[in-house]
């Protein structure tokens, strides 16, 4: 399936979107979230604080923006594997995308510490991780054998794996990056699973 070109005037929206936010999370990591400014951050990134606002909402958006992007390419690594394959090894291929997004073990661990650590952060990190459960429903009901609860089945499968993966990453988080996060996510599957 060929993919629609994506206009320059997105690509570059896209571009400007991804330098404000890699701007914003050094500030955060520098001086805290709570004691960075929007206008900190417009000024470190060379732009306004109006032309900021023109591509987030607020401070909270520019620290989750990645999580957009990354629930919808965990969609389409998930749309991308064999559809006879069982759905609960397809959702473990597709949370890899998180694996391979670009920085460093600390890094990450000191981001998702920064995020879980902050009550705002926390409840925008849960909101988007539905918006991914609402991406990847569609996806998985279609796996599943017809039936009058097929929709309420892949709601539930999609929502478990998203409460496995949320698990599994405070607890990352909690014991300091010693193990693979998707090693926890396997364990936090296997407990539900293995209950049922």
């Amino acid at each position: 399936m060929t993919r629609r070109p994506i206009p320059i005037r997105e690509q570059t929206r896209a571009v400007m979107r991804a330098l404000i936010a890699q701007t914003a999370l050094g500030l955060f990591a520098e001086k805290g979230f709570d004691a960075t400014t929007i206008e900190d951050v417009a000024a470190a990134a060379g732009v306004s604080r109006r032309t900021l606002f023109n591509y987030f909402k607020s401070k909270d958006d520019i620290a989750l923006s990645g999580l957009s992007e990354q629930g919808q390419e965990i969609a389409d690594r998930f749309s991308e594997r064999p559809v006879a394959e069982d759905v609960w090894e397809s959702l473990r291929a597709a949370f890899q995308v998180l694996d391979e997004i670009e920085t460093t073990p600390e890094r990450r661990l000191e981001f998702i510490r920064f995020v879980f650590g902050n009550d705002s952060l926390r409840a925008g990190h849960v909101e988007k991780q539905q918006h991914w459960q609402q991406l990847l429903t569609p996806l998985i009901e279609k796996r599943l054998p017809q039936g009058p609860r097929r929709l309420l089945q892949a709601r539930a499968i999609a929502a478990s794996a998203i409460a496995c993966l949320h698990a599994a990453m405070e607890q990352w988080a909690r014991d300091g990056g010693r193990e693979e996060v998707l090693d926890l996510y396997d364990a936090a599957v296997a407990a539900i699973r293995d209950a049922a």
